[in-house]
């Protein structure tokens, strides 16, 4: 994938080897319930790397929008204003910088709604957000309540040597499957999901919660079809990667390789075949309203 020629974001909050006070927490007040942007990997890592995924979403509460006044950012020592001038820093500012730059362009053009990007949080080890306290076991996720994506880059680690993805494209998929979850959050699906996942049953609440999972997926291919059309940044090998990867993260093949068995209801991101259909269903048609998840 081509990203090094390409211009940095200024979106990007760089927390690596930042101290937090009151031990890195910044979690908001007020009423409680799991929301949908935490859920994006929590599952995934848990079935991936053995913790029980309920611990990790049951430590991560998410609140609705409305209460995000209440919220109280975490005393920062030590934070720097530069860019990331690492390879791997400079890499994620690139790529969102990319998805600022395509989102900006086809969300007012396809939907009549201007783009506001979200700032991306690079942290190590843990971080306060207005979502709760992230943790690299947590995995990246997009919090609505500050619309700041998170990521400690040692998840792409992971993804290598326990997931069985890699390579640069892949990497980005998966930071535009978050800022998928911001274009979701733009759209009022995000409010409308989960609005509905409280008035259902758990079964119900995991089906709502695959629906805009495997949205995001679709969004990000439709990122990569309209970046790859604009200035050719796809290479030999780049999109079988990213399809690997979304087979790696299927919610049947987690499940099987962790428990040795699959339970359908309790998906939360959609099976390997799902998850590669939507990525694909984005790349070919690079369009928004092929996303539409809920209409199936």
């Amino acid at each position: 994938m081509r990203w090094e020629d390409f211009r940095q974001s200024a979106n990007i909050e760089d927390r690596r080897g930042e101290d937090y006070a009151g031990g890195g927490m910044g979690l908001p007040f007020g009423g409680g319930g799991l929301g949908i942007g935490t859920i994006v990997v929590l599952g995934i890592l848990g079935y991936a790397l053995g913790i029980d995924p309920r611990i990790l979403i049951g430590g991560a509460e998410m609140i609705s929008a409305r209460n995000q006044s209440h919220y109280v950012e975490p005393a920062r020592n030590n934070r720097t204003a530069t860019p990331p001038t690492d390879q791997m820093g400079r890499f994620v500012s690139a790529v969102v910088a990319q998805t600022e730059d395509v989102w900006g362009e086809i969300l007012p053009a396809q939907k009549g709604i201007k783009y506001t990007p979200p700032k991306l949080v690079i942290f190590d080890g843990r971080t306060g957000s207005a979502c709760g306290q992230a943790q690299s076991a947590m995995g990246p996720f997009y919090c609505p309540v500050d619309q700041k994506i998170y990521l400690d880059t040692s998840f792409f680690n992971d993804m290598k040597r326990k997931l069985g993805g890699g390579g640069d494209f892949a990497y980005a998929y998966v930071i535009a499957h978050e800022v998928g979850h911001h274009v979701e959050n733009q759209l009022g699906i995000l409010a409308r999901a989960q609005r509905a996942q409280q008035q259902g049953t758990k079964i119900d609440a995991n089906r709502i919660s695959v629906r805009v999972e495997l949205m995001a997926d679709c969004f990000a291919g439709v990122w990569a079809a309209n970046a790859d059309r604009k200035w050719q940044i796809l290479e030999k090998g780049d999109i079988e990667k990213a399809i690997n990867t979304a087979q790696a993260i299927g919610d049947d093949r987690l499940q099987q390789s962790a428990r040795g068995s699959v339970v359908p209801d309790s998906f939360t991101h959609g099976s390997s075949a799902q998850r590669v259909e939507w990525l694909q269903r984005g790349l070919q048609s690079g369009r928004i309203d092929s996303c539409n998840t809920f209409a199936r």
